[in-house]
């Protein structure tokens, strides 16, 4: 491979080569045990994984008066035709193994005075069916574990401080490792058979969100410039309840809030989704985002009121938002919450099958970097974690059992990420929400394609840009609102669900 003064690593023959260190990435490497495992992360904590910010749980049929089947159907519905029925009956009936399994790695999930699992109710969901640890702690408590876990494992080796930029290619196509650099600048070209991309969301693409800001479709973009095929990427979820107390990355007031019957209202404590949606607050996110946003549009500011759903037991039931709503000098015992929209998950990524592998030889995608047809156009709630469990043990299971070819890179890709400063990000963020956010339109959609390409043409093809600019395609291209994208030029659904594929040279 000719990188000039670059540094190299070759990993072992059929070693793994995983990029991100959230739940999908620390998962997976630890049931590829005993194949060996390499973890490119840039995070020095589990600070930077949006898994790691995940306060509901984790969704699966753990009770007696649940079944797979139910929770398949509520994924089908909430994904508004778009969920592949295969892909969702494989995340329900493989869930609760998968939930059991974190519990034997040490995840310690809330249980009842009877021993059993303490379960959740949450928006679009038939039955209580959230496993949750601690109250709101869930994604933190997984992650720490996790983290645990793979530290001590004999087969798992942390590449810790490097960003993985561009993907590494033989002559043929296929993946072959990745280029990442470290805070220093250096460059490390890490070739490996196999490369699994779990680095998370889009969220900070968008000026508000309850994501890292680091989350700015980097595993998108880096695949797409070598040919990778994206799915629906069009689809973006909005949280409804961000805290809308002016931080960046928003806090999150957790849809549990609102299955333990917490209310949606205006300053005067009267509900205003009933208004919007015959299932009030326990409408699906999509249709709830849009009603509080609508709100705000009208000039009234959106609550939420928990006084007497939760009341006094916030601290011990859900620390993590009493602390967020008390270090703004909100006290949700006896005060309204201010809430608005922001981006919470992305629905599309890199097109997968059920065992993560993308169109590219090579190259597997898992988690919220990945589509495979179990969110369709809009996710049910607490489905992403156990998402990154089922289909990151079915990737495991998928390489343990099969032979890679050798792979030598042959090209090298530097991203322009020095070039994209403060002032680019701003401007991208600042657009992508104003007009590719909870409703779009046409003129919009083709302001912000507009704004991307002049911005590419000014700093090169940043993987944040790539991503953007795939987005903003996918939402134009697609003229019915369905799920997370609305169109307010097109407001109905078409008769027939599809969802969208493309590819970096469909752009042009």
């Amino acid at each position: 491979m000719a990188l000039g003064d670059l540094q190299t690593k070759r990993l072992p023959a059929g070693a793994v080569l995983v990029i991100g260190a959230g739940l999908a990435g620390l998962y997976t490497a630890l049931k590829l045990a005993p194949r060996q495992v390499f973890v490119l992360t840039s995070r020095r904590s589990k600070e930077g994984s949006a898994s790691a910010w995940a306060q509901g749980g984790i969704a699966a049929a753990l009770s007696t008066e649940d079944s797979p089947e139910s929770h398949a159907k509520d994924t089908i519905a909430a994904g508004d035709g778009l969920v592949d029925p295969e892909i969702a009956k494989i995340l329900a009936t493989e869930g609760p193994a998968r939930v059991h399994d974190l519990e034997a790695l040490g995840v310690p999930f809330d249980r009842n005075d009877k021993g059993e699992l303490y379960l959740s109710l949450e928006a679009a969901h038939s039955l209580p069916r959230v496993a949750r640890v601690k109250g709101d702690t869930a994604g933190a408590e997984i992650i720490n574990i996790m983290v645990e876990q793979t530290r001590a494992a004999d087969h798992v080796t942390g590449l810790i401080g490097w960003r993985a930029e561009s993907l590494l290619t033989d002559n043929n196509g296929a993946v072959a490792g990745a280029l990442a650099r470290n805070d220093e600048g250096t460059l490390l070209g890490i070739e490996a058979d196999i490369t699994i991309m779990a680095t998370g969301g889009v969220g900070g693409l968008f000026a508000v969100t309850t994501n890292p800001r680091t989350a700015r479709g980097d595993a998108l973009g880096m695949a797409a410039v070598v040919g990778a095929k994206l799915r629906d990427m069009e689809f973006v979820q909005f949280h409804p309840t961000a805290i809308d107390i002016g931080r960046d990355p928003a806090p999150l007031a957790t849809e549990a809030l609102r299955g333990h019957g917490a209310t949606l209202t205006r300053s005067d404590g009267v509900r205003f989704m009933p208004r919007y949606h015959p299932e009030g607050e326990l409408a699906p996110r999509d249709d709830v985002a849009r009603a509080i946003f609508a709100e705000i549009e009208a000039g009234r500011v959106p609550y939420l009121d928990c006084r007497q759903a939760v009341g006094a037991h916030f601290p011990e039931e859900f620390p993590t938002v009493f602390e967020s709503c008390m270090s703004a000098g909100i006290d949700p015992r006896t005060a309204l919450i201010p809430v608005a929209p922001a981006v919470h998950y992305h629905m599309g990524g890199l097109s997968t099958d059920s065992y993560g592998q993308t169109n590219l030889d090579g190259l597997f995608a898992l988690g919220e970097c990945s589509a495979t047809g179990v969110h369709g156009a809009n996710r049910l709630a607490s489905n992403s974690l156990l998402e990154a469990t089922v289909f990151g043990g079915r990737a495991a299971e998928f390489i343990l059992g099969n032979e890679f070819t050798e792979k030598r890179a042959g090209t090298i890709r530097v991203q322009p990420w020095l070039s994209m400063g403060p002032e680019v990000s701003q401007r991208l963020r600042s657009a992508m929400t104003a007009n590719c956010g909870v409703r779009r339109d046409a003129a919009k959609l083709n302001q912000l394609i507009a704004l991307i390409d002049e911005l590419i043409d000014q700093v090169g093809r940043a993987n944040p840009l790539i991503a953007s600019r795939m987005i903003a395609a996918g939402a134009l291209a697609r003229e019915e609102s369905r799920g997370g994208h609305f169109r307010e030029d097109f407001p109905a659904p078409k008769p027939a669900a599809v969802s969208s594929y493309m590819t970096y040279d469909m752009l042009d």
